[in-house]
């Protein structure tokens, strides 16, 4: 049986979950700490061609501590580390080395460091969930951010079995390595 790509699956939730507001804010009081529409683009199956550019690479795979209490609702982008490369942009083609964990699970459910493959997409284009489009815009090569996205802006009520629930939350940390 072949396995759906990740971003496919959040791709479809959001279609199933219909239009509407999406809660975002760009900060929120509560976030954890660190130590993926319309395409079948997943950062599991990307291969990650993109050249690393600027700093970044020299980085270790982070841990992500997940905050106790009521899992958020509001999108929420925390700078981590200030990247000194290119600004990415809409449009633009980004490279990422990414962990991303479950707000109520408490578990890793993907991770861009395991396969020690970065992955290349099209920032903006729907290509990955929209909590990575509104949070990777405005970083810099080489910067790492905490993305704390919630349900709506990720894999919505259908969440993605066994291993993101229905509208669970998530915590993302990205580095930042390259930008076309």
């Amino acid at each position: 049986m072949k396995r759906l790509p990740l971003i496919f699956l959040a791709c479809l939730a959001v279609i199933v979950a219909g239009c509407g507001s999406d809660g975002s804010s760009t900060n929120s009081g509560e976030s954890s700490t660190a130590s993926t529409e319309s395409s079948e683009k997943s950062p599991a199956e990307s291969g990650g061609n993109a050249e690393k550019q600027g700093s970044g690479s020299e980085k270790t795979k982070p841990t992500v501590t997940v905050p106790k209490g009521v899992s958020p609702k509001n999108f929420a982008i925390k700078e981590l580390e200030e990247g000194t490369g290119a600004e990415a942009k809409k449009g633009d083609e980004v490279t990422v080395q990414y962990v991303g964990v479950g707000y109520d699970s408490e578990e890793e459910f993907d991770s861009s460091w395991s396969r020690n493959e970065p992955f290349t997409f099209t920032l903006g284009a729907g290509e990955v969930i929209k909590g990575w489009d509104q949070g990777v815009e405005g970083m810099k090569v080489g910067g790492r951010r905490e993305l704390l996205i919630p349900g709506n802006l990720a894999y919505g009520p259908e969440g993605r079995p066994p291993t993101i629930g229905p509208n669970e939350t998530l915590i993302f940390v990205i580095d930042l390595l390259a930008v076309k």
